[in-house]
């Protein structure tokens, strides 16, 4: 790594070569409406997106807004959402999100990072994407686990919150490129950076990253 290349400079330039790697990276979750993105960001936690993608379609069809879930039966509920993990807390959360929509907003999901937080199951990386997704607003830099493990490897920042994660590289990192860090980090984490078995060796971040070659299990090629 070039010893005069400060903190901000290197995540920038981390931003600038994912920004070529992966061009097109984007929400891998399908919705339609902001009460879509919502629920099926609540059901993806701890599972894959691809699998979301496949319950969301089921739930929507039997349960199409907030008031026919706030009104479902909770076991037809959890039948649905079992192939996504842990479906007896994620039915409670996704239905408890639309009891509170429907008696507090109107049935409408709000679109502020306050309100978004206070529905059952909603924290600050839920309500980054769906504000951004849903109403086109950036607030802050969406940290699941990709970009928690990114910035940690790539030094950007030393923090165990997610939030304080956030904060750091929202302080490095240009507002407009915000919205772009969460899935750049996600496709560079899912394809190379993996959590086990980093491809270093591929890395196109390899020069510039203070973790490179230094992850046990890293490999030379994929």
């Amino acid at each position: 790594m070039p010893p005069e290349m400060t903190k901000q400079a290197r995540a920038c330039e981390i931003m600038r070569r994912l920004s070529a790697l992966y061009p097109a990276a984007h929400i891998a979750l399908d919705y339609d409406t902001p009460w879509h993105l919502l629920v099926a960001v609540i059901l993806s936690a701890q599972t894959t997106d691809a699998g979301v993608n496949k319950v969301t379609p089921v739930l929507f069809e039997r349960f199409p807004g907030p008031e026919d879930l706030a009104a479902a039966d909770v076991l037809d509920v959890e039948a649905i959402v079992k192939p996504t993990g842990f479906y007896h807390n994620k039915t409670k959360l996704i239905m408890g999100s639309a009891r509170m929509v429907v008696a507090e907003f109107g049935g409408e999901v709000p679109d502020t990072m306050e309100e978004l937080m206070r529905l059952p199951g909603v924290a600050r990386k839920t309500a980054n994407i769906v504000i951004s997704g849903a109403f086109g607003k950036v607030e802050g830099i969406a940290v699941d686990t990709h970009v928690f493990r990114l910035a940690h490897r790539f030094a950007l920042s030393v923090e165990h919150d997610p939030n304080k994660v956030e904060r750091d590289l929202c302080a490095l990192i240009p507002r407009e490129e915000w919205y772009a860090v969460n899935y750049r980090f996600i496709d560079h984490g899912r394809t190379v950076c993996t959590a086990k078995r980093p491809i270093c060796g591929a890395c196109t971040l390899a020069d510039i990253c203070p973790s490179a070659f230094t992850v046990k299990g890293w490999r030379q090629v994929s």
